[in-house]
């Protein structure tokens, strides 16, 4: 039995089982739990068919010992804990709240001999608390001298009650409205693991609160309230805190290491030892960059963490068309250092392989660090953030003139050379007077990188925009929030990548399980649904079948080559020209460029194809190996464990799924009556007891093999940079709005303010509500 020594006499005094003795309340008070399907009863002798309902459909069960369900003085308690459990129960059916008022110990040995139960409603505040200076409101008083309690004292090795008082001075409460108290409120293990896996899903508390309520069977039966819920919540985040948030983000990787062999990961750390920008990638990441790496985006738009540390995830297209992650870093700025530190570290993870094609934001570090880093990779801008910074800067003219916009999307849009736009972008600068535009000269300056006219001939796997990384940050917004921890975001990145490469899962079944419906009778077209995936395939289903609304006709013959000219049938419409290879009669080439840009065959070149040479099969030079359904058969040695972990049967979380199904069918039998119910319940209590006295030797000694692989050569080798040392968090930033500095102002924003001028003396400062002139006491007329 431990010892206990008085308890204080305040406000905050909690209940005995929550401050003084072991946490045995879950079981122990089981035997007088009354709750709203119990009702009356001590729980000593239990029979169906008795029950009757009070006003609040609470069961009334009779029993053998009492009719009535109150302490008496002489009740006896093997423990301390079924007393306390039992007046708990009775406070929950009467209607008030119970706690400790304070506990005896015995003088010589400080053993525990006597406890005073109250109701929380006793005794009065304390006046120095009343006198007290806050900052915040006062909390409403809840004592008010409630003279209701229970006393027991050590009678031998039992517990007896000598003092009873049962009269409050106050309303009680209905046991429905009971539930609600502080003193009978609280979140059980079951609901903590719950809520836990429901808010690293991202489910806020309101609908935790929803299913913690279908899974009691009622909002009065949760047993908490929201504030619990936030409460817990918040323990376990300032736990985490006092842990190290950096610390325990260098554990998972570390662990993810141990458990993925092909895992990297590099830390950056500053004289401070504080963490700085941190990188990391998966096996399934790096292995997929070698297959779909030749195009990438990437963009640092998204600072949604404790830290406001941008997330920069790079991702890109998969063979079903699908975004697909290639790593992803959390940097502590923006500057063209800390770009350059991300470049190198993950082009070393990428095996040193550098993309063809990369598309970023427009941002002056950014293009800094992939000059430095990447040289010989096509820097692309994104066509979408160019585009939105069109109305800051020329909002004087889409209001001027209406048709601006049109024709200018015509111009971006609609041409398809080169020499269509120029013509095009000189004629609007005439038109509407921009030919002075620094902005405007700036931007077509630059028009290479992100003008589609002169991207039409670089393959950008049909990417044009960010949008792939805009998705995945469009995802995060569902799980994190102002205030995720980084420890936090990694493992929530780690469930949105599993998502992504189950999708794809799913994509690969569908493609090799079934047969798409042809819409031709041509060969090429059944032959081309054995290649492609099935994505890819409709694409080049639609331009295959689209390509028989057109007719071509030649214009133009050399030895090398014939020129034809494609045009739609019997209508006006853009006519593209088709340069096909005299000698080989396979090579061909259009004005649209769509297979240069997204790799599949446009409909022009299928029009002169099927008309001209009738071919059967796809030239192997046009189907690219990215876009069919054999992509990922080649295998990357350099890369282990490249599948990514698969759960076996020693993985705990595998075996706790398994049990829980298998709990779940019992939990269905035991619940059809109160028979199976006590039955299963004493089961359960005997085979708790068992597991409880296990040693599980062998399997601690497993587990500690499988710890000793750190030390493995070949993980060793997978590590891009380690840090032997205690990590310090960055510094946080308040999560009440943002700071100046991070956010990027509207253009308008930095524009000065006309001043408002008075009405009536046309004097700026104020308005014509408080114009001097008017003089106090003067009302202006109010019209409706």
């Amino acid at each position: 039995m431990k010892n206990f020594g008085w308890s204080s006499d305040s406000d905050d005094v909690e209940i005995l089982t929550s401050r003084n003795f072991p946490t045995e309340e879950e079981t122990v008070e089981e035997q007088y739990n009354v709750n709203l399907e119990d009702g009356d009863g001590d729980g000593d002798n239990v029979e169906d068919g008795e029950n009757g309902e009070d006003g609040d459909g609470v069961n009334l069960i009779s029993t053998s010992s009492s009719g009535l369900f109150e302490p008496f003085i002489g009740k006896e308690f093997d423990e301390v804990e079924d007393a306390q459990a039992f007046y708990k129960a009775y406070a929950r059916k009467k209607g008030f709240a119970m706690r400790t008022n304070h506990t005896q110990l015995s003088r010589g040995e400080k053993k525990l001999i006597g406890v005073h139960y109250v109701c929380t409603r006793e005794g009065f505040r304390r006046e120095s608390l009343k006198q007290k200076e806050r900052k915040n409101p006062e909390l409403a008083e809840t004592k008010i001298g409630c003279k209701a309690t229970m006393c027991i004292k050590k009678n031998g090795e039992r517990w007896i009650v000598y003092k009873f008082v049962p009269e409050h001075n106050h309303e009680l409460l209905t046991p429905r409205s009971t539930s609600l108290l502080r003193g009978h409120r609280g979140v059980t293990r079951v609901q903590k693991n719950l809520i836990l896996t429901l808010n690293e899903s991202g489910v806020p508390t309101r609908k935790i609160m929803s299913v913690l309520s279908k899974e009691a069977g009622g909002d009065f039966k949760i047993g908490c309230i929201g504030k619990d819920v936030e409460n817990y919540l918040g323990n376990k985040r300032r736990k985490f805190f006092e842990e190290g948030d950096a610390q325990r983000l260098y554990a998972y990787f570390l662990e993810r290491q141990c458990k993925e062999a092909g895992f990297v990961y590099s830390m950056q750390v500053d004289e401070n030892g504080s963490m700085g920008s941190c990188f990391w990638a998966d096996a399934r990441s790096r292995s997929a960059y070698q297959y779909f790496g030749d195009v990438v985006t990437f963009d640092a738009t998204y600072l949604t963490n404790v830290y406001k540390m941008p997330f920069v995830p790079f991702s890109g297209v998969n063979h079903h068309h699908q975004t697909i992650m290639f790593g992803c870093a959390l940097l502590v700025n923006e500057t063209a250092e800390s770009y350059i530190w991300l470049l190198r570290t993950w082009q070393e993870a990428m095996l040193g392989r550098a993309p063809s094609t990369i598309i970023t934001d427009d941002d002056k570090a950014m293009a800094k660090a992939i000059a430095v880093v990447l040289p010989n990779t096509n820097h692309r801008l994104c066509l979408w953030h160019i585009l939105q910074k069109f109305p800051e800067h020329l909002a004087h003219v889409y209001n001027k003139y209406p048709d601006f916009q049109k024709e200018f999307h015509h111009c971006i849009h609609d041409t398809i050379t080169p020499e269509e736009f120029e013509d095009e972008w000189v004629s609007i600068l005439v038109k509407y007077g921009l030919a002075c535009n620094d902005w405007m000269q700036n931007l077509y300056n630059r028009r290479e990188k992100w003008v589609p006219a002169y991207l039409r001939t670089t393959f950008c796997a049909g990417m044009s925009t960010t949008q792939r990384s805009e998705s995945m940050n469009k995802f995060f917004k569902d799980y994190v929030r102002s205030s995720t921890m980084v420890s936090d975001f990694v493992h929530q990145y780690e469930k949105a990548l599993s998502a992504r490469y189950f999708k794809e899962k799913e994509k690969d079944v569908r493609t090799k399980s079934s047969n798409p419906v042809l819409r031709t009778c041509w060969k090429i077209e059944e032959e081309a649904a054995k290649v492609y995936t099935r994505k890819s395939f409709n694409i080049f289903q639609e331009e295959l079948f689209n390509c028989q609304r057109y007719k071509m006709t030649k214009v133009q013959q050399d030895e090398e080559s014939k020129m034809y000219e494609v045009a739609p049938n019997g209508k006006d419409g853009r006519i593209y020209y088709v340069t096909l290879d005299s000698r080989g009669g396979t090579q061909a080439i259009c004005t649209c460029h769509k297979f240069e840009f997204l790799g599949i065959l446009c409909r022009h070149i299928l029009c002169v194809f099927m008309k001209k040479s009738n071919i059967d099969m796809l030239p192997h030079h046009y189907v690219l190996e990215r876009w069919t359904i054999n992509a990922k058969s080649r295998a990357i040695l350099e890369i282990p464990n490249s599948e990514g972990p698969f759960p076996t049967q020693e993985d705990p979380i595998l075996r706790k799924s398994h049990l829980m199904m298998q709990f779940y069918d019992i939990a269905e039998l035991g619940s059809q009556s109160r028979f199976k119910m006590n039955h299963l319940s004493l089961a359960l209590d005997k085979v708790h007891k068992e597991l409880l006295s296990m040693e599980d030797i062998g399997e601690q000694n497993l587990e500690a093999g499988d710890m000793s692989r750190v030390d493995s050569p070949m993980i060793r080798s997978q590590v891009i940079s380690n840090f032997s040392g205690i990590l310090l968090d960055p510094q946080r930033v308040p999560t009440k709005g943002r700071p100046k500095s991070m956010r990027s102002k509207n253009p308008r924003e930095t524009q000065s303010v006309k001043k408002r001028r008075c009405g009536i003396c046309k004097v700026e400062g104020h308005t014509r509500n408080n114009c001097p002139s008017l003089g106090y006491g003067t009302f202006l007329p109010i019209f409706f």
